[in-house]
């Protein structure tokens, strides 16, 4: 079972090369390091950590929509292909389908991540942008299971990329959010306020404090240590062994 994995890992990486996605990744990365240097000729004072803060966000949100884009448009056209129906003829578990698709995905992730990370090296110290690129990886790892997840269980391709990117930007901006409910700028009496509040929590609880992955100021102060990733790897492996357990509910009750 492994070995079928490991075999359908492959074919996920190379459909990946197939697609020419790492070329585009490599023009992007070129293109936006150019977009860098000129905004850091018009940058009066701290251009290098301008300059890092302003690459690394760019490139973490072509990092994260590519990934979950391609994650999302690959299953669905093996889908409709009937290439799931011909595994699945020759005795290939689901669970072995799952996570050969995961695996694949996630070693691609892992590559997109290390060409990221490379440009980087030039504006900050090799830890920092070392540390920032294993919270990338993290990042990825949660947002290919959650493309999974929402793809077994909507099929669509709109639906699907349109909910992940909302996951993604909730989970961004989920603590900002929380502030804002308990402090608002106008009040719409105590029973709207209280609503709010529970609302945000009980939505705080549900996604990954993104927040706390892939920080800016770790490019642009430095002072990250292996006790920061903690956190990260802690919610990473959380994250992911729900999301793989609802996409796996998903794929064996697809009637074929």
């Amino acid at each position: 079972m492994i070995r079928q994995s490991l075999t359908i890992s492959y074919f996920t990486v190379l459909e990946a090369i197939r697609n020419k996605l790492f070329i585009f990744t490599v023009c992007f990365i070129v293109a936006m390091f150019g977009i860098s240097g000129f905004v850091g000729d018009l940058a009066i004072t701290q251009t290098s950590q301008l300059q890092s803060a302003m690459l690394g966000f760019v490139l973490r949100l072509l990092c994260i929509f590519l990934v979950s884009l391609f994650v999302i448009t690959s299953t669905v056209r093996e889908f409709d292909d009937k290439g799931f129906e011909l595994l699945l003829s020759l005795s290939i578990p689901r669970w072995s389908y799952y996570f050969g698709k995961y695996i694949g995905f996630s070693l691609l992730s892992f590559i997109i991540a290390a060409l990221i990370i490379q440009p980087l090296f030039i504006y900050s110290g090799y830890a920092e942008v070392l540390f920032w690129g294993i919270s990338l990886f993290c990042e990825l790892l949660i947002m290919v299971a959650a493309s999974l997840f929402c793809l077994f269980t909507f099929g669509n391709i709109t639906i699907s990329f349109t909910i992940v990117s909302v996951f993604y930007l909730l989970a961004r901006s989920i603590s900002a959010i929380r502030l804002m409910s308990e402090n608002p700028l106008v009040t719409g009496g105590a029973l709207f306020k209280g609503f709010m509040e529970h609302l945000v929590e009980w939505i705080a609880v549900i996604l990954p404090d993104f927040n706390i992955f892939t920080r800016s100021e770790w490019l642009i102060y430095g002072h990250v240590h292996a006790g920061t990733l903690m956190p990260v790897i802690g919610e990473t492996v959380i994250y992911v062994f729900l999301l793989s357990c609802a996409s796996l509910f998903d794929l064996y009750r697809k009637n074929l």
